[in-house]
């Protein structure tokens, strides 16, 4: 006669990480906190706005999801900012985290917590707006401490030149700065545009160009999201130190993905992670770098595959992350990761 298999326990840890997570789903409040962290970063205090939440309530959830392994948090000056974590710590749980993740996705924010989710987003467009209306004329020199121009712009242009060596015929440059970049980028493509909201910012790189007497670049006073931007029209789309500065950095790989034709390129040049809380003042930075596996996070929630890739270590303790990004030439799936969700539902 034979005697049924005796089942395995699972290991102690792992019965652990199951009840956390089954606990962590188990509230409305704490399913509303992924919903809303299903594209950003938010501090204790966006998160008690938006979800009209105590911040001692809200410390309470946010604790309990973070040991369910479900967000993480990050240091960004003088506060601690949240944000999803997209791989479980148990290979196990996998299945069960990300559905919880894509569950909550399916939730609807309340037209009033829609509202005050934007207020955050704008709150956060003016802190930067207001930094380069003051300091535009200051901006190179503060942004030299951190990284040079000449390091990561050269690195940016190299990597591009071996992805895309016969250009092509439309450029979108996000950010440019004083317009430096928009000059290397005019010879090899039919039409080059640059965007961007800090209207002094814009005015300082059209003076350049001018300068250059480089007839085929225009601008465009706006965000990526600017209705004037065609879709599926950009050979490369342009984004040098850009990230740290937008209330959503998120948002510009899905603009990016929108702009792009098949084939398309998504050169971002940015920060890694660092310390550094003086960026803020003195640079405008609302974010203290980002971790290479974000940008990879980002990429893939919207349809883009990694491309090429170089970090450049600088002797003051910032490092640079020089990465392209590649819009596949089939049909994009919508089968992506939670992230790819809109904020307006």
């Amino acid at each position: 006669m034979k005697t049924a298999p005796t089942p395995i326990a699972a290991p102690p840890a792992l019965n652990t990480q199951l009840l956390q997570l089954c606990k962590a789903g188990g509230d409305v409040l704490r399913l509303q906190v992924l919903r809303v962290l299903s594209r950003d970063a938010y501090s204790v205090q966006e998160l008690c706005h938006i979800l009209d939440c105590r911040q001692s309530g809200m410390s309470h959830h946010l604790k309990t999801l973070t040991t369910a392994g479900l967000i993480t948090k990050r240091r960004e000056g003088n506060s601690l900012f949240y944000r999803r974590t997209y791989t479980s710590s148990h290979p196990s749980l996998c299945e069960l985290h990300d559905a919880l993740l894509s569950s909550a996705d399916l939730m609807s924010l309340s037209p009033e917590q829609q509202t005050r989710l934007e207020q955050v987003y704008v709150e956060r467009a003016d802190r930067s707006r207001a930094f380069f209306a003051e300091y535009a004329g200051e901006f190179g020199e503060q942004q030299e401490q951190m990284v040079a121009y000449g390091v990561y712009g050269q690195s940016c242009l190299e990597l591009l030149r071996s992805s895309q060596p016969a250009g092509g015929k439309l450029a979108v440059e996000i950010g440019p700065g004083e317009g430096a970049f928009l000059a290397e980028l005019s010879p090899h493509y039919d039409n080059v545009v640059a965007v961007d909201n800090a209207d002094a910012m814009l005015t300082r790189a059209s003076a350049f160009i001018n300068q250059q007497a480089l007839n085929n670049v225009s601008f465009i006073l706006g965000d990526s999201r600017n209705p004037d931007l065609q879709e599926n029209a950009a050979d490369c789309v342009i984004s040098n130190m850009v990230l740290h500065h937008v209330p959503s950095p998120a948002d510009i790989f899905k603009d990016a993905a929108r702009l792009l034709k098949p084939g398309g390129l998504f050169c971002v040049t940015d920060l890694c992670r660092h310390d550094q809380s003086w960026a803020r003042e003195a640079c405008g930075d609302l974010w203290l770098g980002f971790e290479p596996d974000d940008l990879t996070e980002w990429a893939q929630a919207n349809g883009l595959q990694d491309g090429p890739a170089a970090y450049l270590a600088q002797l003051n303790g910032f490092r640079v992350q020089v990465r392209q990004f590649v819009k596949p030439d089939h049909l994009y799936s919508h089968t992506t990761l939670s992230t790819h969700q809109p904020r307006s539902v």
